[in-house]
């Protein structure tokens, strides 16, 4: 327990710092089967910046796990790992997930065989229930992790989530305004063409969004993610 509690502290001092991008090799020291406990916790943290940079931190962690030979480690220690995920995801769990569909979201965007595996759960918790998937989160908060991580999926490997552009289409109407605007986000990053007219409409929502956005945490609109989504497939004014 002394050292679970040790390895968080300095984690978390790592990734309160000023250069935890450039610091983050440091973890490469110690061995990826020994990361998910604490950065779980981490995703937890009272300081929000801590708990970005903690999905961040984790899906790396992930990454390597599943390519890795050392004893402990390998691909089917990372999908254990992302099956803890979506336990605590799931309501039986006694949680809330908070964190977790980030930190599953850019573990899926830094390994393209785990993505191929568990894309589709992910987009579940956004899409409505079909197929027999009934995963939806009626939980506003947590949707957004989920957008988001669609989104990040989407920047390393957008064929996997172009199938789920009706769930983002009804993202678009989502009644949380920070749901909206992430849905603009990935519509973007796909140049879903067919979401112009949902994402014109939303061009004077003031819903405000907070986006982390390549190591750095954004505040934005729903407004000016669908006006740059329109921008990227040429169909803005």
């Amino acid at each position: 327990m002394a050292h679970f509690r040790d390895l968080k502290r300095s984690i978390r001092g790592l990734l309160s710092g000023q250069d935890w991008r450039e610091r983050l090799v440091e973890l490469a020291a110690v061995p990826a089967r020994q990361l998910p406990g604490p950065l779980f916790s981490l995703l937890l943290d009272k300081d929000e910046l801590v708990r970005w940079r903690a999905a961040e931190a984790f899906g790396r962690t992930v990454a390597r796990m599943a390519d890795s030979r050392e004893a402990g480690e390998g691909l089917e220690a990372a999908r254990m790992v992302l099956r803890q995920c979506l336990w605590r995801m799931n309501e039986e769990s006694g949680g809330l997930g908070w964190g977790i569909p980030e930190a599953l979201g850019e573990s899926l965007a830094r390994h393209r065989r785990l993505a191929g595996e568990f894309n589709r759960v992910l987009a579940s918790y956004v899409r409505q229930e079909v197929r027999g998937e009934g995963n939806y989160l009626e939980h506003a908060a947590l949707r957004r992790g989920v957008f988001w991580g669609l989104g990040r999926l989407a920047q390393s490997f957008p064929e996997l989530v172009a199938g789920e552009v009706p769930a983002l289409l009804a993202g678009l109407a989502d009644e949380d305004g920070a749901n909206r605007g992430l849905a603009a986000w990935v519509l973007g990053l796909l140049g879903a063409a067919q979401a112009a007219d949902g994402l014109a409409a939303l061009a004077d929502d003031a819903s405000e969004v907070a986006l982390f956005l390549d190591g750095e945490l954004l505040r934005t609109t729903a407004g000016s993610l669908a006006q740059e989504a329109l921008e990227r497939f040429g169909a803005a004014d």
